[in-house]
This record gives structure tokens, C-alpha cells and sequence, in this order.
């Protein structure tokens, strides 16, 4: 029996779970004080992103120090600020596991220890005001005047790699490709690793045309399990197997722990009458998801496979 999964295309965090199947990501711990490892009560846990879209959560947490976070897009990083009384807060930006769940705690120091005598308080910086000042109006979907602050900011401080990335982004929200090129091209300078700015370079050079670079930067692009999954899903629904395999292949290359991407090569295999190679794939699915919902599916499939 042919079988084929349908995912919804990624859009923003808050929507509805269904339509990021297979790219949530949990994340779960304890807060901890520093100095005692005694667990913190009622501490804060304040999320937001830091990439690609505007999202902002608050949790607390339980009695015993323990939080439990479950966030619907694992494929961007978030920010997480933890704060407590009588303690120094802690801030530290985290990439969740794509349908995993993360352990981590989280440890205050104490207040005391974190506050010296404050200094004089130093005059704002206009570059970072100006970025700041950009990054609400692009929240706010105020896309030209937001690239004017990051122009402004970028011109005072050369060598911010946000002020740059930031412009790079807001310039291609209007169709001004040439300038998030140039964004792209100056963030990339100063930090080789933001593989963000591929993408940014990838759809900017298609914009304007240029084959040639769009497709160099395109191969620049890190593996996404998510991305190749729905990529390879809509292969299947095409009963198109030789093209979906090697992307399931490349969604398991990038997150072996990615269980639907197990069960549908495995059906693939199946298909091919490639039977050992099948049984391995599902008996994988079912040690990473032995309750997912192609569980019985794949349990009913191995008895034929023995």
C-alpha cells in the first residue's frame, strides 16, 4: 500500500503545531543556584528569537527548580534570559535539537557576587542606538526605514556584524538587491561563518538574474534535515522514490536522529525491494519514535521482513 507524508511549509513560530511537523524542538532542565546547586523555584525563563521572525515567551519555573519548554520552529536560535530574586540574570542564546528534546540547566550566581560597585553610567553608543532603533522598525515591518537606521549604523561602526546582516535583510524585504548583496558581501567579511548570509546572497543573485553566483551560494548552504525532508516528501507525493531518496539521505546526514525521515526511506526501500536495507530503516524509526504515528505502520511492515 502506497503511504506518503504531507508537511506544511514553515512560516512563522506561533502558528498552529501541525504545520511544523518534524521541526519542533523541546528543551528541558532545572535552574540551579551557582554556588549551592540548590534549585531555584518560580525563576523566569524569558524566550525570544534572535533570527528570521519576532517571538517572545515567557515560562516559569516548578517548585523543585524543573522548566519545560516546547518550541514549535527548532530551526532558528533563540535567546533565553533567566532571572530570579536575590540573583544576577543570565543570558545565553541556544539552538534547539530539530524533534529532540535538549537538556539543560541553567545556574545564577548571586546578586551580590554579580554587582560590584556600578560604574558611571557611559554615554549610549549612536551606532547601536541606530541599530536598535532599525531592528524595531523591522519588527514592525517598517522595512525602508529600518534600513535607513542600519545604513546609519553600519556608516558609524564598520565593524558591527549584526548592523550588516540586519541590512542585508532588510534590504532584500524591499527588493534592493544590489544593497543586500553588498550587506551580505561585508558581513561574511568580518564573520565567514554567518551561513545566513547564503541565503541571502542566493535569493539576491536569483533577483537580479546572475545564474551563475546564485547557484554558487546556493551549494554554500548548510543541510537543513527539515528543509530536505519536506523536499523529499513532496517528491513522494509525486510517487517520484529516485529523487526523494538521496534527500531523506541528507536529512538523516544532518540529524540522524530525525525519525520520520528513517520511516519513509525505509518505505522507499521498501518500494525497491531493497528489504534488508528497509527493515534496518524501520527498525531505526522505531528505536528513535516507538510511538510515532507511523509506529504501527512500520511494526505491521517489519513482520513481513523477517
Amino acid at each position: 500500500m502506497r503511504r506518503t507524508t504531507a508537511l506544511g511549509a514553515l512560516i512563522i513560530l506561533t502558528l498552529a503545531g501541525s504545520v511544523f511537523a518534524g521541526s519542533e524542538g523541546r528543551i528541558a532542565g532545572k535552574v540551579l543556584d551557582g554556588a549551592t546547586g540548590q534549585p531555584i523555584a518560580n525563576a523566569s525563563i524569558h524566550v525570544s528569537a534572535i533570527e528570521s521572525r519576532k517571538v517572545e515567551q515567557d515560562f516559569k519555573t516548578e517548585k523543585d527548580g524543573t522548566y519545560r519548554i516546547f518550541l514549535v520552529d527548532a530551526t532558528i536560535r533563540y535567546k533565553f534570559t533567566v532571572t530570579a530574586p536575590d540573583h544576577a540574570s543570565y543570558v545565553e542564546t541556544v539552538k534547539l535539537n530539530i524533534g529532540d528534546t535538549m537538556t539543560k540547566d541553567f545556574k545564577l550566581s548571586g546578586a551580590a557576587a554579580a554587582a560590584p560597585t556600578p560604574a558611571a553610567p557611559k554615554a549610549a553608543d549612536p551606532s547601536v542606538t541606530a541599530y536598535n532603533d532599525g531592528a524595531k522598525l523591522y519588527n514592525d515591518a517598517k522595512y525602508p526605514e529600518a534600513v535607513a537606521k542600519f545604513e546609519e549604523a553600519v556608516k558609524g561602526k564598520p565593524e558591527l556584524v549584526a548592523g550588516w546582516e540586519a541590512l542585508a535583510r532588510a534590504a532584500l524585504k524591499i527588493k534592493e538587491y544590489p544593497k543586500a548583496i553588498e550587506a551580505a558581501n561585508k558581513a561574511l567579511d568580518l564573520a565567514p561563518d554567518e551561513s545566513d548570509m547564503f541565503s541571502i546572497l542566493a535569493d539576491s543573485y536569483t533577483a537580479t538574474g546572475d545564474k551563475a553566483k546564485a547557484a554558487e551560494w546556493k551549494k554554500k548552504l548548510p543541510v537543513d534535515a527539515a528543509g530536505a525532508f519536506n523536499a523529499a516528501v513532496a517528491l513522494l507525493n509525486k510517487n517520484n522514490d529516485a529523487e526523494a531518496e538521496p534527500l531523506l539521505k541528507q536529512a538523516i546526514a544532518a540529524d540522524e536522529k530525525f525519525a520520520p525521515a528513517h520511516f519513509e526511506l525505509g518505505m522507499v526501500y521498501l518500494r525497491a525491494g531493497k528489504m534488508a536495507d528497509a527493515k534496518t530503516s524501520l527498525e531505526t524509526y522505531l528505536k528513535l519514535d516507538p510511538k510515532g504515528k507511523d509506529a504501527d505502520t512500520a511494526r505491521e511492515t517489519l513482520k513481513y521482513l523477517k
